[in-house]
């Protein structure tokens, strides 16, 4: 059961849905908050997770971003990691004041870049009883240092720079100055490695396999802002809560979850989907079946059901 529902993040409206079990016993349901990846929208991955964690008997939410999607919010397609974060700590507010959810018995799920999001909400939102990641990506590490580290200072330096000068233009009302972080054209996906990120994202975001009409795959960034965002700074602070990052085996971002588990205190756990790349657990039946299986099992333990 699906409903569409709203809810205030630093005065913004956020558009989310709740999904709901078929079937309800009156007794408050523990709840898991799902975030999406950066350039998308709820109605995709976010939500094959919610489905599917809706079927093991958890309320799961979903919501667009503030400033993208259905959600308030100017400039729009802004990716603000500061703001990201709040809008995970308003969605568990969110949760909490509905009677039918256990306030007690909350948690989230961050898929990509919302898995750079969450832990950095949860590591000080205490009200989040136990996190999970799929495929976490820090966008600072990924975007200022590229994909591997393999950009070096020099383009950070660049990026610093060239922020202050779209800043001075914005202020003369010449607009913000959007980016893509997914290839528009196959041709351009193709100059990336073979199972890249950025090479079958081009394939999830851009065609009908994944494509949905309010993902506007375009991104305003501002680097002198997301520079300073270190997502995993303090993954420790999770703890004492559980803490579970799901990646695959053959993904190129699979060390920001490797780093970032090695971060973490006990209770932690990593799980590998072997075969999958990045993108793969975003939607392939294959891989996600033994992600949500993980997740129902994590979930069920320290959320109960």
């Amino acid at each position: 059961m699906k409903t569409q529902v709203t809810f205030l993040s630093k005065g913004l409206k956020i558009a989310g849905i709740l999904y709901l079990p078929d079937i309800y016993s009156g007794r408050p349901l523990p709840a898991v908050v799902v975030g999406h990846p950066a350039s998308g929208v709820k109605e995709q991955t976010a939500s094959v997770y919610a489905d599917r964690l809706t079927r093991e008997g958890f309320a799961a939410l979903v919501f667009d971003a503030a400033h993208q999607g259905e959600s308030e919010g100017e400039p729009r397609n802004l990716e603000d990691p500061f703001q990201r974060a709040e809008d995970f700590r308003a969605a568990v507010s969110y949760l909490a004041s509905r009677s039918d959810i256990d306030p007690e018995r909350i948690g989230a799920l961050g898929i990509c870049a919302s898995g750079g999001y969450l832990s950095f909400a949860a590591q000080t939102d205490r009200r989040m009883k136990a996190v999970a990641t799929i495929s976490a990506f820090d966008m600072a590490g990924g975007l200022i240092d590229g994909v591997g580290r393999v950009q070096g200072p020099e383009i950070r330096d660049f990026l610093l720079n060239q922020a202050g000068a779209l800043r001075n233009a914005e202020a003369r009302g010449e607009g913000p100055v959007n980016f893509q972080p997914v290839p528009p054209t196959a041709a351009e996906a193709a100059a990336f490695p073979d199972r890249s990120m950025y090479r079958e994202g081009h394939e999830y975001y851009r065609t009908p396999r994944g494509n949905h009409p309010r993902a506007a795959n375009w991104l305003l960034m501002r680097a002198d802002v997301m520079a300073q965002f270190n997502a995993f700074a303090h993954q420790d602070w999770v703890s004492p809560r559980p803490l579970l990052m799901i990646a695959g085996t053959d993904a190129d971002t699979r060390y920001f979850t490797e780093e970032a588990i090695a971060q973490a205190a006990e209770p932690k756990e990593l799980f590998w989907v072997e075969g999958a790349s990045h993108i793969d657990l975003y939607d392939k039946d294959e891989f996600v079946t033994p992600a949500v299986a993980k997740l129902a099992e994590f979930f069920g333990k320290h959320l109960g059901l």
